[in-house]
């Protein structure tokens, strides 16, 4: 008979992004030996899913069709009633809903909710479903003191809220030198990269950064600008980059599985979101000693101290964005310092071990 508690985690789907790169951090670093770990991927699978495979946790796939899908719905619910978890941990705002009906049906004591994003596209439905679920759950998790303020403010109960910051790994290393990845994309051996990395979508803010890149085309020839990731807004974001010439400055590179391997030899990467909920490009980034630019937003504040480990500027300023990256790009001891002093921020404040440490206490104080 197993005795330990399983803990069931939810999540819509296991691409590379960031809610599901923490869950899978989580998933794969709590100890077997106290839990039984289960994943279930609401929507489809991903990236991530070998991760998770290799690391020996059952993973099954609901394989959820439409915004609203009963058939998903009841899949679910049979997959929990056959589990019989102990704890649902869900993430996000379609395995919270899913994910809370369906324990709820079947008797599971404990469901823990994840809201990881300020989210400004939420509705009165949207919002009126995170309230109920907040009322009525175990607790809620969110990355992030921005993030708990934004669901306070829309009605959530602050005293069932706890703020977990995210984890991040400690940069690998890369055997590719700098040379070698400039060669492979076609560059020029003296040029300086600057990193966008993100799904092609509103809150990111992509035009952003191509202006600001445009900018920087006026008063240095050595600055290439890569965007790393996909989306609804990419045909509109490259079109808009020809629109503006830049096509030799600008270069988009699609959804890519070794991202890891490019940061370290960014020069500068480029955060221009108009709102985040705790940004793991800019904490991979900081890690691998990379300075940051970023847009001054909750969540994003919590990681980047001004004029420390990167500059924060307010939204939609590109000529900020521009002039602070061009002070990095001249002063190799300044761009260096803020690298160091990144480092060692992600080591000391936002390591894994932290976060999973973190989840732990919370896991048994739910579980009594």
């Amino acid at each position: 008979m197993n005795l330990k508690p399983r803990i069931l985690q939810i999540i819509p789907t296991l691409d590379r992004a960031g809610a599901e790169k923490q869950m899978s951090l989580l998933a794969r670093g709590l100890p077997r030996d106290e839990f039984d770990v289960q994943v279930c991927a609401l929507t489809r699978g991903g990236p991530l899913s070998a991760d998770l495979l290799g690391a020996g946790i059952p993973l099954t796939v609901i394989g959820k069709r439409w915004r609203i899908d009963p058939q998903a719905y009841w899949r679910l619910k049979r997959y929990v009633a056959r589990l019989r978890p102990d704890l649902i941990h869900t993430w996000l705002f379609a395995a919270n809903a899913y994910g809370h009906a369906a324990g709820r049906a079947c008797g599971v004591k404990c469901h823990l909710a994840g809201q990881r994003c300020v989210d400004p596209w939420k509705g009165c439905i949207e919002l009126a479903i995170d309230r109920y679920i907040g009322r009525h759950c175990s607790g809620v998790v969110v990355n992030s003191p921005g993030v708990r303020d934004f669901y306070v403010r829309h009605g959530l109960p602050a005293e069932k809220i706890r703020v977990i910051p995210n984890g991040v790994p400690p940069a690998g290393r890369t055997n590719t030198t700098r040379r070698q990845l400039l060669a492979e994309l076609g560059l020029p051996g003296e040029s300086r990269l600057i990193g966008a990395v993100g799904r092609l979508w509103p809150q990111k803010r992509i035009k952003d950064a191509i202006w600001a890149a445009d900018l920087l085309k006026v008063i240095r020839d050595d600055v290439h600008l890569l965007i790393i990731g996909d989306g609804p807004h990419r045909d509109r974001l490259r079109k808009f980059r020809d629109q503006v010439v830049i096509r030799d400055k600008v270069h988009f590179l699609g959804r890519r599985a070794d991202v890891l391997r490019m940061i370290p030899h960014f020069d500068v990467l480029w955060s221009t979101s108009g709102y985040e909920g705790q940004s793991n490009a800019i904490m991979e980034a900081m890690s691998a000693g990379v300075p940051v630019v970023a847009t001054d937003i909750p969540g994003t504040r919590d990681l980047v101290v001004g004029e420390s480990t990167g500059y924060l500027v307010p939204i939609g300023d590109r000529a900020a964005v521009a002039r602070c990256t061009n002070k990095l790009l001249d002063d190799a001891e300044l761009a260096a310092r803020f690298g160091r002093a990144g480092r060692e921020r992600m080591a000391k404040q936002f390591c894994v071990e932290k976060m999973i440490a973190r989840y732990v206490e919370l896991y048994r104080e739910l579980l009594g």
